[in-house]
């Protein structure tokens, strides 16, 4: 048996949505699995809506989500030669024609079909004509049969088979010479030597016109295998009223491409009650025929469970790597000064579902002058509060090493000493480090912080707070 052969073959009309992503990556998981090759094919025939942005969208969601291709990307438009080619072949062989017919006639035959109750395909009017109408524009149609069965055996679906008589002559090449997708998909899949092709169930219709190509042109039919669509919570197709249903949208929303991996696989695919997996082993447990056959729903919940899931099991180095285009757009440089970023993504990491809730845990560590929410000051700040300050700050100042059990102490013997419990004045401290009363463990932040640093915020604080107390 030759190895496995997959390919992804998005239209350059868009970004990556959930759905293609989906399917991309079980062609990837497939081919890594059984040690085959993964094509990336653009397919850009629709020269209109096709644009360079959304190649470089789809380049980009792909290489986010780490599905990398062993050939290509491949671009449909380089092969119009060789389509033409093919045609040529099958109307010299009689397996293809000319049709005159107006896109008038075409609806006057196609409402007649309707009245009369008849399936609305092309009559044939032109299938046997002899010889060509010259000056007139024509397209080229297929000679399809119009008896028996088309039947093929789908590795998710399982057997599927469709009565020829309800297929029509396929038009493959229309009047402006440009030929039509089901056309060129089964060239590129014949000339790229695909063995398998994995693609959304919207297809199905499309499959048994492709295997009657195959076999006119001799070529050998791949496997198929038709993915069941995304739903939305309200089981109606996902769309952008669900929320975003670009890949990239999802980056720009904090989420890691591990939990967007594991999110998307587990919508179809199912082993056992396992929720988490590793990208090895997915390769390693993944299979085709596990895929179920029901639309899956999109669950944004799950999404972030996941994702929430990951940032806290993740290598603090890495997400700080990742955190820095976030602080960007918060006017935030950790490279100007401030505490080590990855040791500030570990006091973050319990509790951020996203990488936008983690930059804006992490700004108050990198902003020198704090603007204190003046709620939380009217809530939390009393007469003794500067006092409690100033006994802590000195306290702190002598600690022998500035680490979390030594600050504990300090804060334990300062409590005792002023008969002040820590949830009284917690939310002070909190303030005077960050600006507010939500934040990691106090201990943590100060460690990470430092000795001089949160001496300073606390100094400042004193003084703050006793001027608006004065």
């Amino acid at each position: 048996m030759p190895p496995i052969r997959l390919r992804f073959a998005p239209s350059p009309t868009g970004y990556l949505h959930i759905g293609g992503a989906r399917t991309a990556l079980f062609n990837w998981l497939l081919a890594r699995k059984l040690g085959g090759t993964f094509i990336l094919r653009i397919e850009d025939t629709d020269v209109a809506r096709s644009t360079q942005e959304s190649v470089d969208a789809i380049l980009q969601g792909m290489e986010w989500l780490g599905l990398d291709w062993d050939e290509g990307p491949y671009y449909q438009s380089e092969n119009f030669p060789l389509y033409k080619e093919k045609i040529q072949e099958l109307l010299s062989e009689g397996k293809a024609y000319r049709c005159y017919c107006t896109a008038e006639e075409l609806e006057a035959k196609r409402e007649k079909a309707l009245a009369e109750g008849r399936k609305p395909k092309y009559d044939g009017t032109c299938r046997n004509l002899a010889g060509t109408v010259p000056d007139k524009p024509f397209v080229i149609r297929f000679k399809a049969p119009h008896d028996g069965v088309t039947a093929f055996n789908d590795l998710i679906k399982g057997p599927i088979s469709f009565n020829n008589e309800e297929l029509d002559d396929l038009i493959i090449q229309r009047s402006d010479g440009t030929p039509t997708y089901n056309f060129v998909v089964v060239i590129d899949d014949e000339s790229m030597g695909i063995t398998t092709v994995i693609r959304g169930d919207d297809h199905i219709n499309n499959t048994p016109r492709q295997i009657l190509l195959y076999q006119a042109l001799g070529a050998p039919v791949p496997q198929f295998a038709h993915v069941p669509m995304i739903l939305g919570s309200d089981k109606t197709r996902l769309s952008k009223r669900h929320g975003a249903t670009s890949v990239m949208a999802y980056r720009d929303m904090g989420l890691l491409p591990e939990a967007m991996i594991n999110y998307l696989v587990r919508l179809g695919w199912s082993y056992g009650d396992e929720e988490i997996f590793s990208r090895e082993e997915l390769i390693e447990k993944f299979s085709i025929e596990a895929v179920g056959k029901s639309a899956g729903v999109f669950n944004p919940d799950k999404l972030l469970w996941l994702n929430a899931h990951y940032i806290k099991h993740g290598d603090p180095e890495r997400l700080a790597g990742l955190l820095l285009p976030f602080l960007a757009e918060r006017g935030v440089d950790p490279a100007t000064g401030g505490p080590a970023l990855p040791a500030v993504v570990k006091t973050l990491q319990e509790r951020a579902k996203t990488m936008l809730e983690m930059a804006d845990g992490t700004v108050f560590y990198y902003t020198p002058e704090l603007n204190y929410d003046e709620e939380s000051v009217a809530k939390h700040v009393k007469p003794e509060t500067s006092g409690f300050l100033q006994r802590l700050t000195a306290g702190l100042a002598a600690a022998p090493a500035f680490i979390h059990d030594d600050i504990e102490a300090v804060f334990k013997e300062v409590c005792a000493e002023l008969g002040i419990k820590m949830g009284q004045i917690g939310p002070v401290v909190r303030i005077a480090l960050s600006g507010g009363t939500v934040s990691p463990s106090i201990y943590e932040v100060m460690e990470v912080l430092g000795k001089e640093e949160t001496c300073r915020r606390l100094n400042i604080a004193i003084a703050r707070f006793t001027a608006g107390q004065g």
